[in-house]
């Protein structure tokens, strides 16, 4: 003889445990995936971070994370643009100060290489990516390049400030090529240290000098 069903009550607890989490918005979800890719490559460099790994620590799915990234390199760079962010709010509260745009120019170069090289590891996957010639992530690096770009223009003129970064797009045909001259010097520099050629020190050293020396050349060029 069977015996009869009895309904059993589940436990508060047993309850919330059933409870699905909550679901993350489109932001919470990039946010939470660029930190734990910047956290792998911390831990391990460009090879640790593996787009499967990502999505199981981020709580996300793999189909979704494809979706907003289509490789490593892509989720690295993307994470540049939140940097960017980061120290432009850093600028407003120090901005950079100098008697002339060379001592300028240094100090920003010193304060890009510093917060850039803050988390090596992470920062030498960033600069593979970069290097990699990659077409999926050219609009990221583009974005980072032309916030760099308004940031020495700003610093030519005497104001690297995040507000001042917004009234760079009236820079004269010298101001943009030493700016791009000084960008592309900066990432052979980087790709130095990346290689453990250079020191950060290096870096810096090496920026200072360009600087002075291509400031001089633009103020003989119109003068």
């Amino acid at each position: 003889m069977s015996r009869p069903k009895t309904s059993q009550k589940r436990r508060p607890d047993q309850k919330k445990s059933a409870q699905k989490a909550p679901r993350m918005t489109p932001r919470e979800r990039r946010e939470r995936i660029l930190d734990v890719a910047i956290r792998l490559a911390e831990e391990g460099g460009f090879e640790n971070v593996r787009q499967r790994d990502v999505a199981a620590q981020a709580g996300v799915a793999l189909g979704t994370l494809y979706k907003d990234f289509r490789g490593k390199g892509a989720i690295l760079s993307a994470a540049l643009g939140r940097e960017t962010t980061h120290l432009e709010s850093k600028l407003s509260r120090q901005p950079i100060s100098g008697e002339s745009a060379t001592e300028r120019i240094g100090k920003l170069f010193t304060v890009l290489t510093s917060e850039l090289c803050r988390k090596p590891n992470y920062a030498r996957a960033l600069v593979r990516a970069m290097a990699s010639g990659d077409a999926e992530i050219a609009h990221n690096i583009v974005a980072y390049q032309v916030n760099v770009y308004a940031m020495i223009v700003s610093a030519l003129r005497g104001d690297v400030t995040a507000a001042a970064l917004n009234a760079t797009t009236d820079a004269t045909e010298s101001e943009m090529k030493l700016a791009l001259m000084l960008q592309q010097m900066w990432f052979a520099q980087l790709v130095g240290w990346s290689a453990r050629l250079f020191s950060i020190d290096d870096i810096t050293a090496q920026m200072e000098f360009a600087g002075e020396v291509l400031v001089a050349g633009m103020a003989a060029r119109t003068a």
